[in-house]
């Protein structure tokens, strides 16, 4: 559904429909994701529609894409497997820093949680908020910010997720989570690793190393540390 008013999206077609089907068989399933309901939402999302005009017809292909300001749209395995690592269910509130494009908020937008989602950059946050209601997200919270210290007053949360890379974990995204709770980020400044965070009822944060990836360092105030 499209909100009244909205900037309309691009179209999507049979051709880019087949090509999402494609995407998620060899790019994804064939590298070891099987959650259903990821796959599911990776195959209907348009992702086409969430890059700049002038690589859209590389939307697909496997590797990530300029969408301006020094700023990637992440390659889609790796939006599969933090989005598969998070383990998010219908319901659940997720934060997610870095929203880029917009894209990964639809996609978690698709698995029925409730989306708040911080972007550093204001044009690419003002993009990002316009083409997600263009392509039906219109109840995902947009704020454009610096992430660092999260999203107090919408917080606690029961997934957190961060597309942008600090040199460490910032400690208010661990006090934001639920006991329960997941938070799936990458990590480092020259090697980077993408860990998964588990925040045990009592308390205490065991984390686990996913493996290896490059993402564009988190800016603003985790910069600075």
């Amino acid at each position: 559904p499209r909100a009244a008013g909205a900037g309309a999206a691009p179209a999507d077609t049979d051709a880019s429909r087949k090509a999402r089907a494609r995407m998620v068989a060899t790019q994804i399933e064939s590298r070891g994701v099987h959650d259903q309901a990821v796959l599911d939402a990776m195959r209907a999302e348009p992702r086409h529609a969430y890059v700049p005009e002038d690589v859209r017809a590389l939307a697909y292909a496997d590797h990530p894409l300029p969408i301006g300001h020094g700023q990637t749209i992440s390659q889609p395995f790796i939006v599969a497997l933090m989005t598969a690592a998070l383990d998010v269910k219908p319901g659940a509130r997720v934060l997610e820093i870095g929203t880029g494009s917009g894209y990964q908020a639809a996609v978690l937008d698709r698995l029925g949680a409730e989306v708040f989602t911080i972007e550093i950059v204001e044009p690419l946050c003002e993009r990002a908020r316009r083409d997600l209601v263009a392509n039906g997200h219109g109840r995902v919270n947009v704020r454009c910010g610096d992430g660092y210290r999260g999203w107090p007053e919408a917080a606690p949360f029961d997934r957190i997720m961060a597309t942008a890379a600090p040199s460490h974990v910032p400690r208010p995204l661990v006090d934001q989570l639920v006991p329960g709770g997941i938070l799936v980020l990458p990590v480092g400044t020259g090697e980077q690793w993408l860990v998964r965070l588990d925040k045990a009822a009592d308390g205490t944060v065991t984390r686990r190393t996913i493996e290896a990836v490059r993402f564009v360092p988190m800016t603003g105030e985790a910069g600075g540390r």
